[in-house]
């Protein structure tokens, strides 16, 4: 017997636009690294709990290589416009960001980053998310190993179909 899905919280239904697997590619570029592309995939989805669950895993696109991942969830309390995002990096990186929804676009700016002692240092990054129907794009700006706030990583992914 296949289970349901539980119902989506209420306090994450402004983010339901978030939902599924999104695919597609990027460019990223930082003053201390060559400039590169890659592959990316992206997954929300929710557990019925007021969170969206998140996953992120990119790779060279000629190699076939990994590159980053990153896991966390997506929060809305209260349902408001208020989100909260909590991110884990393999890199020995962990990172809060907080910022506003306003309908399809979310903009968030760390509060908290912190380091293992054997990860670069990040001292803050700021995220600008837009979703239009199917189509997600987003920038990332950095500040990082002694370089000021500058931009790192722009993307443009489209919504997979219900399998």
């Amino acid at each position: 017997m296949a289970d349901a899905s539980p119902p989506l919280h209420p306090d994450i239904a402004p983010l339901a636009f978030l939902l599924g697997t999104w695919r597609g590619a990027g460019k990223g570029d930082y003053p201390t690294i060559e400039d590169f592309e890659y592959g990316e995939e992206v997954r929300f989805w929710h557990v019925g709990k007021p969170f969206l669950a998140y996953a992120q895993r990119t790779w060279d696109p000629n190699e076939r290589r990994p590159l980053h991942a990153e896991t966390g969830y997506w929060r809305l309390p209260g349902g408001g416009d208020r989100v909260e995002l909590v991110l884990a990096h393999p890199s020995g990186v962990v990172e809060i960001e907080e910022g506003s929804l306003a309908g399809t676009r979310i903009e968030l700016t760390t509060t908290t980053v912190a380091t293992t002692t054997a990860a670069k240092s990040v001292s803050a990054l700021r995220r600008l998310l837009d979703v239009d129907g199917d189509g997600l794009r987003y920038e990332l700006d950095m500040a990082a190993v002694g370089v000021p706030m500058t931009h790192h990583l722009q993307a443009s992914l489209r919504r997979e179909p219900d399998a």
